[in-house]
């Protein structure tokens, strides 16, 4: 029989030839370094057989989903060592995430952080014996009686929940069992590094009304210095967390009193202003109007939008004059009102509209972390409304403006555009000229992106830009999204060159997405330590003693006059604990001034990484702080 591998070439293999005997075909070093393989677009272990025609591709730990199959593989390792340690547990679901994996178990007795030792050591011991990873199916009755022979209420009630005539599918490795879609390593000896990191407690389901369980999590890497480097990353993490130099540096607080809904500091007004200056110049000059829509719509248009329907759970909604109202989740359906608030000819479009609104959310408590989960935010949105014609120009325009943003900040991207999902609304004509337009225009630009099929909205098909900060975390921010469906669902119209109505498109968009989002990861991605143009305080003056404090003063005032943000700190304390406060205040520049500086009408100069850099002119310091400023300079 014949094959077809990734490259298009074909090859011949004999008739049920796995893909592992495939990959020893290929060369003893893919097969060595397989993980599973990729058999017409779905992944498979590699005991799989091929059948003609079948088009191939060998996954090894170099590919995401080759990655994604080793960690899943320790998972199950995982959960082969709790049952030899802890035989009364019971096992619940395993899934693969970001960097790692997990598994939540009921036990009968609570264990802690420092068990987590001894089942690593009977991890080590299962991986040691090379265990082969075999797969079988059976029907309903047979799954659901294997796994009540092991007590496995968990496995059992997820299995009766399996739609009917979907396949059940175990893997047994050793004496262990575990009811998976796979697929998996070969065997336990492929895994090469692997850490249990932590313990948290995790609802079945994910329902705060079924039972508590320990979820138990875990890391995996292809090799050990890799591991070694993701725990490097961990620790510098750490000493970034925005929460923790947030509160150092008196930008924002969450208080019991308003959990999930920050409160910005002076220092930290400072830094949010400074962005949304920023936000409205650069808006300014694209051609973007600014508008502000109400806080609180009633439930009429929520219900137009789809939002009442899909999205009450996580709206917060009153009552006024007894008619259902929700604070707004989102800024769009506020935005098409605007719009639809006067006619428009094809000669208004494109109309960039953009709109930096409050929003709130309800989440969970136990998923609110600092300013990346909160429930209330400043969404810098805005909506294009444009013809089919101008998608791809607006696009680019979008694009374009993102990466001057993002460049600014010195963050990396990559860009992954997301297609048509399983549940969508609107025609296949709609979808290929929306996606044929964001592809376009993507390729127009040479950028490199990642397709990732039908993980597009249900209204159409989108962008996504993912940051990554200089400790080599990825964020998704800025996103661009093509809707053909609100557009219908409030009957927008423009006049065309022909005298007839015509629909328009909608582009929806973000740059920073949050800004309190955002600027919690320039705090980390910074360290706090914020370029001179978006730091709360530019300059710090530190007098030496008493006697040149009113040439500090002096300086400080004619700096405010620049527009600079200084201050004095005229304390009675000892010049080398000033210096040393400001440094832990992470301001850029502190100006030393003494008896010298005093009278030759000086200041001796710090600078916050590289120390001290010399004595200049009042003025050209001045002149130099301004540049910084104006030119937006990385510092």
């Amino acid at each position: 029989m014949n094959v077809i591998l990734k490259n298009g070439e074909s090859m011949a293999l004999e008739q049920g030839a796995t893909a592992m005997q495939a990959a020893l075909a290929i060369s003893e070093g893919l097969a060595r370094n397989a993980v599973c393989a990729k058999v017409n677009g779905n992944l498979v272990d590699l005991s799989h057989a091929l059948n003609e025609g079948d088009t191939l591709e060998i996954v090894t730990l170099k590919d995401k989903e080759g990655l994604a199959v080793y960690r899943h593989t320790c998972a199950h390792v995982l959960a082969q060592a709790l049952k030899t340690v802890y035989p009364t547990c019971k096992l619940s679901i395993g899934p693969v995430i970001e960097n790692g994996f997990y598994y939540d178990i009921d036990f009968v007795t609570p264990i802690t952080q420092a068990d987590l030792a001894k089942v690593e050591s009977e991890m080590k011991k299962i991986i040691k014996s090379n265990l082969p990873i075999e797969r079988f199916t059976l029907s309903r009755a047979e799954a659901i009686e294997l796994m009540k022979g092991f007590n496995e209420t968990y496995k059992v009630e997820l299995i009766e929940d399996l739609p009917d005539g979907e396949e059940i599918s175990f893997y047994k490795q050793g004496n262990f069992i575990d009811l998976c879609r796979g697929p998996h390593l070969p065997s336990t000896g492929k895994i090469k590094a692997f850490s249990l990191t932590s313990i948290a407690g995790a609802y079945w389901r994910g329902d705060e009304h079924n039972k508590m369980l320990t979820r138990i999590y875990g890391t995996a890497f292809a090799k050990k210095d890799e591991m070694d480097a993701y725990f490097t990353m961990l620790e510098e993490a750490k000493k970034r967390d925005h929460t923790k130099v947030g509160k150092e540096l008196k930008l924002f607080a969450i208080m019991n009193e308003g959990k999930g809904l920050p409160f910005f500091l002076p220092n930290g007004m400072v830094l949010k202003n400074t962005l949304v200056d920023y936000w409205r110049q650069i808006h300014t000059r694209e051609g973007y109007v600014e508008v502000q829509t109400p806080i609180m719509l009633n439930r009429t248009l929520w219900e137009t939008s789809g939002h009442w329907f899909h999205y009450r759970d996580n709206m917060y909604t009153t009552k006024v004059d007894e008619e259902d109202f929700a604070i707004k989740p989102m800024n769009c359906p506020g935005g098409i009102l605007v719009y639809k608030n006067e006619p428009h000819s094809y000669k208004d479009l494109p109309i960039r509209m953009g709109e930096l609104g409050l929003v709130h959310r309800h989440e969970k408590s136990g998923q609110l972390h600092g300013l990346f989960r909160v429930r209330c935010f400043t969404q810098d949105d805005a909506h294009i409304f444009m013809t089919r014609e101008q998608i791809k120009d607006e696009i680019k325009g979008i694009v374009r403006l993102i990466n001057e943003v993002y460049t600014l900040f010195g963050f990396k991207y990559h860009v992954e555009l997301s297609t048509r999902p399983e549940n969508s609304m609107g025609s296949d004509e709609d979808w290929n000229s929306a996606t044929d337009a964001l592809r376009s225009a993507l390729d127009d630009m040479g950028f490199n992106y990642v397709v990732n099929e039908g993980d597009g909205a249900f209204y159409g098909p989108k962008i996504d830009f993912h940051l990554e900060d200089s400790i080599g975390r990825t964020w998704q921010c800025g996103t661009i999204q093509l809707d053909f469906q609100l557009p219908q669902r409030f009957d927008l119209e423009y006049v065309g060159e022909d005298g007839q109505k015509h629909r328009p498109i909608m582009v929806h968009r973000v740059v920073f997405g949050s800004i309190e989002r955002f600027i919690g990861i320039l705090i980390e991605h910074f360290a706090g330590k914020f370029p001179v143009w978006v730091s709360p305080v530019q300059v710090k003056i530190l007098p030496i003693t008493d006697k040149q404090e009113e040439y500090a003063k002096a300086l400080c005032a004619k700096m405010k006059e620049k527009g600079i943000r200084v201050v004095v700190d005229d304390r009675n304390e000892k010049i080398g604990y000033k210096i040393r406060e400001a440094q832990m205040e992470k301001v850029p520049y502190m100006l030393v001034v003494g008896a010298n500086e005093q009278e030759q009408g000086t200041v001796a100069v710090r600078r916050r990484d590289k120390g001290d850099t010399g004595a200049v002119s009042a003025d050209e310091f001045i002149a130099t702080v301004l540049s910084d400023i104006e030119n937006k300079t990385a510092f």
